[in-house]
C-alpha cells in the first residue's frame, strides 16, 4: 500500500494499453475490485493527513461519508490499511478516544515534536523517516556511516539529492534541518582520510523518544516484536531501567530538598508542593 501511496503523488501508474493477458492471476472483475479498494486506502490517508494538519478528531462516519462512499463493507480493510500507511511512513497514530461514536485523533506515535508545529510549506509530516534514521544508528552500534544510512534510504527510494514527496531534499534535512534541530548529530569519523562522516542520535532524540519507542516502531515496520531483536531489546531495556532510576532520584532529591525548605519559611507557610515532570515519552 505505500507504493500505491507514492504513486498517488507523483502521477498515475502506467496502464496496459494492449489489453488484457492471459497470465494475469486475478479476473478483470476481481483486478478492478483490488485497484478500487487500493484507491480508497489512498484516500482515506491524504483525508487523515490533512486532519492531522489541522489538528482536528474525525470519526468513523465522517470517514465513510467523505471518503469510502460507496465502500463501506470494506472499511476494516481501508481502515486498517490506511492505519498501517500513517504509521510506517509519517510516524502517525489513529487513537480511538470515544468508543461509543467510533471517534479518533490522530497523534505522534513516538513523542517526537517537530512535526506538531505548523508547517508554512505544508510538507508531509517526517516522523516515520526520522525514526527510521534512529533505528540505523541504534543498529549499528549508535552511530552509523553516512553510507549505511544513504544506503537503507536508498532501499527506500529516497535518494540523495532527488527531491521526494515527503521528506524533499533528503540530504539538507538529514545534515542541516534534523542538525539544527538537535534530533541528529552529524560528524567527521575520527581519523578518517579521506573525510568519512557519520549520525549519531542527537539531544532532542534522547529527550523526546527513546531507544524501546524505536525498536517497537521498527519491529512494527517488520510485523514482529521487540524482542525478536534481542540485541537491541536489552540495550533499550538498559535504557529504560536508567531513566526509571534517574527519574526516582530526581524525586527523591526534590523531596530531600522540599523538605530542607520548609524549616526556611515560617511556621504559617506551606511550601509548594515539588512535581517532577517526566518528558521523555508522550506515547502509549
Amino acid at each position: 500500500m505505500a507504493s500505491a501511496l507514492f504513486e498517488s503523488e507523483e502521477g498515475p501508474r502506467c496502464q496496459d494499453v494492449e489489453g488484457p493477458s492471459s497470465s494475469r492471476a486475478l479476473p478483470e472483475a476481481e483486478s478492478s475490485l483490488e485497484n478500487e479498494i487500493e484507491g480508497k486506502v489512498v484516500d482515506l490517508v491524504h483525508f487523515l493527513l490533512h486532519k492531522y494538519r489541522v489538528k482536528e478528531p474525525t470519526t468513523k462516519e465522517e470517514m465513510l461519508s467523505s471518503v469510502i462512499q460507496n465502500y463501506q463493507k470494506y472499511y476494516p480493510e481501508i481502515f486498517s490499511e490506511a492505519s498501517d500507511c500513517l504509521l510506517l511512513l509519517f510516524g502517525i497514530d489513529i487513537k480511538e478516544i470515544d468508543p461509543a461514536s467510533n471517534s479518533y485523533v490522530l497523534v505522534t506515535r513516538l513523542g517526537l515534536a517537530f512535526d506538531k508545529i505548523p508547517s508554512v510549506d505544508d510538507s508531509m509530516p517526517k516522523s516515520g523517516l526520522l525514526v527510521i534514521v534512529l533505528g540505523v544508528i541504534l543498529m549499528e552500534g549508535n552511530h552509523a556511516t553516512e553510507e549505511v544510512v544513504w544506503k537503507v534510504l536508498n532501499m527506500m527510494g529516497v535518494f540523495e539529492g532527488i527531491e521526494h514527496v515527503i521528506c524533499g531534499e533528503p540530504r539538507r534535512l538529514l545534515t542541516e534541518k534534523w542538525v539544527q534541530e538537535n534530533y541528529l548529530e552529524y560528524r567527521q569519523v575520527a581519523g578518517s582520510d579521506p573525510a568519512c562522516y557519520e549520525f549519531l542520535w542527537g539531544p532532542r532524540a534522547h529527550a523526546e523518544t527513546s531507544k524501546m519507542k524505536v525498536l517497537e516502531y521498527l519491529a512494527k515496520v517488520y510485523g514482529s516484536n521487540p524482542t525478536a531483536f534481542p540485541l537491541w531489546y536489552e540495550e533499550a531495556l538498559r535504557e529504560e531501567e536508567e531513566r526509571a532510576q534517574a527519574t526516582m532520584a530526581i524525586a527523591d532529591d526534590s523531596t530531600a530538598m522540599a523538605t530542607q525548605l520548609q524549616f526556611l519559611v515560617p511556621p504559617a507557610a506551606s511550601p509548594a508542593p515539588s512535581r517532577v515532570r517526566q518528558f521523555l515519552r508522550c506515547v502509549v
